[in-house]
């Protein structure tokens, strides 16, 4: 019998059963033939510091210095330009706020980016310390601790059954079957459908969809150095990608687990918002997927022992926060499980805690 079962090989399965496995027998199952199938790898990569509910903002800050240091770091600047136009002045001042972005001139922000259509933007706020967050460098370095503390990875492994007697969990895959002293629910999209599995009370998470494209950008040699670009009210977000550009419509449409995928139409209105403030003409899209952003109920994330069954651990909603917030996220976990006192406090341990849904 193992000390811990993960089901979900994602950025939050890969995390915990990382630092976990420094002191522990861990073992990760994964649905899908590789990790980091679903949301994992469909991330815009960003690190924001002010971005969520305050909750959410606090599990930033806190894993920003981990992002920046360990390993030598998987952050590289980048920088965030909001734009508005004619009619949004009030929305725009709201939203530099809450981003904490400081208002900067048309011209320098003509500058930044140079594609920036001045006839139509009348209003742009800047600031320079968001970053690109290099996913997979920070995904492998997890996994590589993971493999070195000799943890082990099954995937095509869809959980079928999960029962719990006599102070131990059963899980039955198609190929195998674990014993575990504790499971970890990190299983993103699919958090509810495994803790009914288990018999568990499911916590009412929604599974988001979110949609982007990747364009080559023919009218500038700039692109690699722009800032990342967002419209008000979330309307649309592009960013720089390996020397092309993604854009969304930062679309959040209510859904089921399932392998999402970008629609034409909501590609179009990404590319379309893209249009109304930037001299770009689309060709053609290189490349394009949709991912699933899953959020609790007040949209922050959800870590601690269930308060039926401690012996389930729930480490869920992300959102659109994974890999920003993994490095604390994954520490309080950690801690929570060993019975070490919380780095981050106890006042946001508890903010955190799916007790709060009971």
């Amino acid at each position: 019998m193992i000390d811990a079962l993960v089901i979900g090989g994602g950025i939050a399965g890969i995390s915990i059963g990382s630092r976990l496995s420094d002191t522990s027998k861990v073992i990760i199952l994964e649905a899908e033939k590789e990790l980091a199938y679903h949301a994992s790898s469909r991330s815009a990569a960003t690190f924001i510091e002010n971005y969520g509910n305050n909750v959410v903002r606090s599990l930033n800050t806190a894993s920003k210095h981990y992002l920046e240091n360990d390993n030598g770091g998987v952050l590289s600047p980048r920088g965030m330009m909001l734009v508005g136009k004619k009619g949004q002045e009030s929305h725009f001042l709201r939203d530099s706020e809450t981003f904490g972005l400081n208002e900067i001139s048309i011209h320098e922000a003509k500058q930044k980016f140079d594609l920036l259509d001045t006839s139509k933007v009348t209003k742009v706020s800047y600031r320079d310390d968001v970053f690109d967050l290099d996913t997979d460098l920070f995904f492998q370095n997890f996994l590589k601790r993971f493999k070195k503390n000799d943890g082990l990875i099954y995937t095509n492994s869809k959980v079928l059954s999960i029962s719990y007697d006599k102070n131990k969990w059963v899980v039955k895959t198609s190929e195998d079957e674990f014993e575990a002293k504790l499971l970890i629910n990190a299983s993103g999209a699919w958090v509810d459908e495994v803790a009914k599995i288990a018999g568990i009370k499911p916590l009412n998470f929604t599974p988001y969809k979110r949609s982007i494209a990747r364009i080559k950008v023919t009218e500038s040699d700039s692109v690699k150095v722009w800032p990342m670009v967002t419209g008000i009210n979330e309307e649309f977000y592009a960013k720089p990608d390996a020397g092309q550009l993604l854009v969304s419509p930062a679309d959040e449409t209510a859904t089921n687990p399932h392998d999402a995928w970008a629609t034409e139409e909501d590609l179009a209105t990404g590319i379309d918002f893209l249009s109304q403030i930037a001299e770009i003409s689309v060709d053609r899209i290189t490349s394009s997927w949709a991912g699933l952003r899953t959020f609790s109920p007040d949209k922050a994330l959800v870590i601690g022992h269930d308060k039926i069954y401690p012996e389930f651990f729930w480490f869920a909603g992300q959102g659109g926060y994974g890999f920003q917030t993994s490095a604390a996220a994954s520490e309080l976990a950690s801690e929570l499980i060993l019975g070490i006192s919380p780095t981050i406090g106890r006042d946001l341990s508890r903010s955190l805690s799916p007790s709060r849904f009971y």
